[in-house]
């Protein structure tokens, strides 16, 4: 870890951040598995699982709104936390952290593009309505 970072171990099943927190940081996993989880009540759905050099959060950096999934650690977990002096700091000090972020920013955006593009057709499919006897 750089000097001047901050990091945090987290133990398995403890909340890293939750969904609908207003953020200011971001995290990178140092070592050990993370899920990402969407939550609607008592429903949770697994959006995604994280390991080592795995970024979250990062809108928090860029727009300080509230969070949008609930991020846990299975296992013990190890992160290094940025705020916004610091991420811009160690972009300078470490640029592979700025393509990273945004190579991974990416990744989701395509992800949810996708998904956007199943759900429109899957609309657009007329529903077959089973005539019964009566």
């Amino acid at each position: 870890m750089s000097p001047g970072l901050i990091g945090r171990v987290y133990k398995d099943g403890e909340v890293i951040v939750r969904q609908g927190e207003v953020g200011e940081c971001m995290y990178v996993i140092v070592s050990g598995k993370a899920e990402v989880l969407d939550q609607k009540g008592d429903k949770e759905v697994r959006l995604a699982l994280l390991g080592p050099r795995d970024s979250f959060g990062e809108l928090a950096i860029f727009d300080r709104e509230r969070r949008s999934a609930t991020v846990r650690a299975m296992g013990q977990v190890r992160t290094i936390i940025l705020d916004q002096k610091k991420f811009e700091k160690s972009v300078i000090d470490q640029p592979w952290l700025a393509f990273r972020v945004l190579e991974k920013m990416s990744q989701r955006i395509r992800e949810l593009d996708r998904e956007v593009v199943e759900l429109k057709n899957a609309a657009k499919r007329p529903t077959r309505v089973r005539k019964t006897k009566t």
